[in-house]
């Protein structure tokens, strides 16, 4: 066992409670659809969505190139294969996944609306904790979407 220096303790004990705190964190109330919409990013850098108007956290819908169908099939199948993700939720219109970092499990929620009436699939990918999630939620989605257009799914 390794001992710290008494006045370290309790800052090792913060630092442990606060890990375990994130990676047990429960999913924040606003998640799903709120008005028909994907709830908007909060004022922090660790969220990308397809609704925001300001450039930190825009990222451009999905653009369909596909029935709605296929295209939602093959979205769900390509979510299911992102590393360490599952799928919580599958309506057929909206979809609701957790993400876990490789090293301390940390949870992101990526969300998708399908939006026929516009033939796009707006996006929503937020980490569940933290000030910054240093790109990685930006960086998922534009693989996802790099992947789907390879598969000619996408435009």
């Amino acid at each position: 066992m390794i001992r710290l220096p008494r006045s370290n303790n309790a800052i090792a004990a913060m630092v442990i409670l606060a890990f375990l705190s994130a990676c047990g964190s429960s999913p924040p109330a606003t998640l799903g659809l709120d008005g028909g919409r994907l709830a908007p990013c909060p004022d922090r850098p660790n969220c990308v969505t397809s609704n925001a108007e300001d450039e930190a956290h825009h990222i451009a819908p999905f653009s369909l190139a596909l029935d709605h169908a296929a295209t939602w099939s093959a979205l769900k199948e390509a979510v299911a294969n992102l590393p360490r993700t599952a799928i919580i939720t599958d309506d057929g219109s909206y979809l609701h996944a957790e993400a876990r970092s490789r090293l301390f499990g940390f949870v992101d929620d990526l969300e998708f609306q399908l939006r026929p009436d516009d033939d796009v699939i707006a996006i929503r990918s937020a980490a569940r904790n933290g000030y910054s999630d240093l790109g990685v939620n930006a960086e998922r989605i534009q693989t996802l979407r790099a992947s789907l257009e390879a598969a000619g799914v996408l435009r």
